[in-house]
């Protein structure tokens, strides 16, 4: 790049950056100082609007003419300022610079992280970045930008699944399992939980792929495939460690579920996720890893399910009436509800009407009667029928309770649980 190129282009992203600031679709943030390096002062820009709008991904995306940057807020993906193609490479080699990646490799994937620190909080990034017909496409995940986690208190279980949880995770061994699809909460949930067990008499160990908070007290691992620390690997060590409680951040193969299984047979309480549709579900993944039914009955003390929902937004609240016949109509007189909430819209929440995310959950406890329905390797639907019968509340009911409620909404509920895979209540 010859000089007057640079200076062009420094030209322009200074311009960039001061409309950017000015810009009414992001929050004010003290002037940078853009002279000395504008890409590094805008770059930062976006960050800084990021962490504090609660985005938990921002993608860079190059198009034909132009470069889209699109967030992720409460689970829906938006778009957010377009910039000038000529920055893109630009914006794209800065931040390989600052999460060391190889600024040079523009034709195959790569992985990055980084610590970013910010108004006093330390936000961990995890950077992706694949190859496009019109360049690379680069994704930040922002991770613990609460900067802790939640307590059990915070994750509003209703009264049911709060007595099953305390019961769950104060067991001294077993295998707990936390399932549901990417991105649906399950790590922070059992955070939660290691936040609340996390007592000066208990060595907690976990091991994860990445660490997405930092535990005081907690001994945590992070998973390196480069060197060999496989979670298989990590396991092996970790028994090693007098530990009391273990866990493991995804059983991903039937290696890692077969030494799960042994560290609670041998008196540890073990905690870990899987990608299942149910708390059923998660029975038959790990039966269908190899692992024998006798042992895992014998083993599993529970299994958890959950999905993230958009928050009613508590400033712009309001009860309303379906229009007569509507879809929401319908799921109200089906479902007996006699009253709906939903946010009108306003400055605190972006005009949305939501504002943060709230669980709904099923928490499956395995009882006498589901121990045998794993020996004999029973259908998923025979296993849901003895689970209700235990006193489990599916999560489709979870979520009806929190529409009552009024925290979150119908359409909610339509757009994230597909109730035909959900056991219902009759």
């Amino acid at each position: 790049m010859t000089g007057i190129e640079e200076k062009s282009l420094n030209e322009l992203a200074e311009k960039t950056l001061r409309s950017f600031n000015k810009s009414g679709n992001n929050i004010d943030l003290p002037d940078l100082n853009i002279s000395a390096a504008p890409i590094v002062g805008l770059v930062d820009k976006i960050i800084n609007n990021a962490i504090l709008q609660n985005v938990s991904d921002i993608h860079f995306e190059p198009r034909e003419k132009n470069m889209c940057i699109r967030v992720r807020i409460d689970g829906i993906l938006k778009d957010y300022v377009t910039l000038p193609s000529e920055l893109h490479q630009l914006i794209i080699s800065r931040i390989k610079i600052i999460s060391c990646m190889n600024t040079v490799e523009k034709r195959k994937p790569q992985d990055g992280s980084m610590s970013y620190k910010y108004a006093g909080k330390t936000i961990d990034i995890r950077i992706s970045t694949i190859p496009t017909i019109h360049g690379e496409k680069l994704v930040m995940r922002l991770l613990n930008i609460l900067g802790r986690c939640f307590t059990v208190e915070e994750l509003e279980l209703n009264y049911k699944n709060e007595a099953s949880f305390r019961k769950l995770f104060h067991r001294p061994s077993g295998l707990i399992l936390n399932t549901g699809p990417v991105n649906s909460g399950k790590t922070a949930t059992l955070y939660a939980a290691l936040n609340e067990l996390n007592t000066p008499e208990k060595n907690i160990v976990t091991i994860e792929d990445p660490v997405e908070y930092k535990l005081d007290n907690i001994t945590q691992i992070q998973i390196n495939e480069k060197t060999g620390l496989s979670f298989e690997e990590g396991m092996r060590a970790v028994l090693r460690q007098d530990p009391d409680i273990i866990f493991i951040g995804e059983i991903r193969d039937e290696k890692t579920a077969a030494t799960a299984v042994r560290a609670a047979l041998t008196g540890h309480l073990v905690l870990s996720t899987l990608h299942t549709g149910n708390a059923v579900s998660a029975i038959l993944r790990m039966l269908d890893m190899k692992i024998e039914p006798y042992l895992l009955a014998e083993v599993l003390a529970g299994c958890l399910s959950q999905r993230l929902l958009r928050r009613i937004c508590p400033h712009c609240k309001i009860s309303y009436e379906p229009v007569e016949n509507s879809e929401q109509y319908i799921f109200m007189q089906k479902y007996a509800i006699k009253q709906a909430f939903r946010g009108k819209g306003c400055a605190f929440c972006g005009n949305s009407g939501y504002f943060g995310r709230i669980a709904v959950q099923e928490i499956l406890t395995v009882k006498a009667s589901l121990k045998k329905s794993i020996c004999l390797k029973d259908s998923s639907s025979v296993m849901k029928e003895i689970a209700v019968g235990d006193e489990m509340v599916p999560l489709f009911n979870d979520g009806i309770e929190k529409i009552i409620r009024g925290k979150t909404t119908i359409s909610e509920i339509m757009r994230v649980i597909n109730e035909d895979e959900c056991q219902r209540l009759e």
